[in-house]
């Protein structure tokens, strides 16, 4: 199995979030890229090198089969866009994503800086997202965020695809992205009783509520997504917020979730926006609207620094020549 890259990582002070998509002919720059992203962290790390830095890169389906020949991974499809009765999760486009954790913003910004300048003009950015920590690990909405997120080996086994599943791309990681906007005026204006109805648990203490007085549209009851043996089917959200400070600027929080398949966030994602049972939707969504949403797979560290050989280029059609029909090289008469 493949070491997977630098995910499971303390929460950061700071993090990036770049998605774009490679332009026609970017291809072999984005390859480029892809195996110069682990030099450009060693040596931005090596200015600070007490400082947390790390960054995950990972492709969308639509551009796996234009950079590598060969197998994908076997779940890798595009992102699945949801339209409930109320709310939708659109889907939104995206050929790689860079995942930035630091310490410090300038060298997560630095790491950014390089990568894109040697990416040039062959990709373009669809979204720049630059998250922060929130006192304790809160969202802005005032709730610790990533409560649910296993620790330890459960954590490894959640986010790595194991050799019985793929083993083509054992040891990767499935990742679904979106960024919501959130109408503050809104959701402050709600009693921090609401609010804790929405969510599921006490917004100071942080504390769960009993299965007994958690409303069935709380935003904990729809992804918690028991298995058929009762056991918590888990992914690892490394969610940030972001935002601007002024007036009506737009703010909310980065998703990121990292897991073994797609199939647990994409059940989450159905129970939230559309339902379970169908229309009783996520309370949440209510106050938070969901702008983007794009899936990607982070292969693993040995993968990105020897890539499999790009596809090969169909040879350009030659058109066919059809001579006059007396056998002539139709240049005339040599008398």
């Amino acid at each position: 199995m493949g070491t997977g890259q630098h995910i499971l990582t303390s929460k950061t002070p700071t993090a990036v979030f770049l998605v774009v998509t490679v332009d026609d002919g970017g291809e072999q720059a984005a390859r480029d890229a892809l195996e110069g992203l682990a030099g450009i962290v060693t040596t931005v790390s090596s200015r600070v090198p007490d400082a947390t830095l790390c960054a995950v890169v990972a492709i969308g389906s639509d551009a796996w089969d234009r950079l590598f020949s060969g197998p994908r991974p076997a779940e890798l499809h595009p992102f699945v866009e949801l339209t409930g009765e109320v709310h939708t999760a659109p889907a939104t486009p995206g050929d790689l994503l860079l995942h930035i954790k630091s310490d410090r913003a300038d060298l997560a910004y630095e790491v950014g800086r390089l990568w894109t300048t040697q990416l040039g003009d062959a990709v373009t950015t669809v979204d720049e997202t630059h998250g922060f920590r929130y006192f304790d690990m809160r969202d802005l909405i005032g709730f610790v965020d990533g409560t649910e997120n296993p620790n330890g080996p459960d954590a490894v086994s959640a986010i790595t695809v194991d050799p019985d599943q793929d083993p083509d791309f054992a040891g990767g990681s499935y990742v679904a992205v979106q960024r919501y906007v959130t109408e503050f005026s809104e959701w402050n204006a709600l009693p921090t009783s609401d609010q804790e109805d929405a969510i599921g648990r006490s917004k100071l203490e942080n504390v769960e509520m009993d299965d007994d007085t958690k409303p069935s549209n709380a935003h904990t009851a729809l992804t918690n997504l028991p298995d058929v043996d009762g056991k918590p089917q888990d992914i690892v959200r490394d969610n940030m917020p972001y935002g601007d400070i002024a007036g009506d600027g737009v703010k909310g929080t980065y998703f990121i979730a990292y897991s073994k398949t797609p199939a647990i966030t994409e059940e989450m994602l159905r129970h939230m926006f559309l339902g379970d049972p169908p229309g009783n939707h996520d309370r949440l969504l209510d106050f938070t609207t969901a702008v983007t949403g794009t899936q990607f797979f982070a292969p693993t560290a040995e993968f990105l620094a020897d890539l499999p050989p790009a596809p090969e280029t169909e040879p350009a059609e030659q058109p066919t020549t059809v001579g006059p029909s007396d056998g002539s090289l139709g240049i005339g008469s040599l008398r």
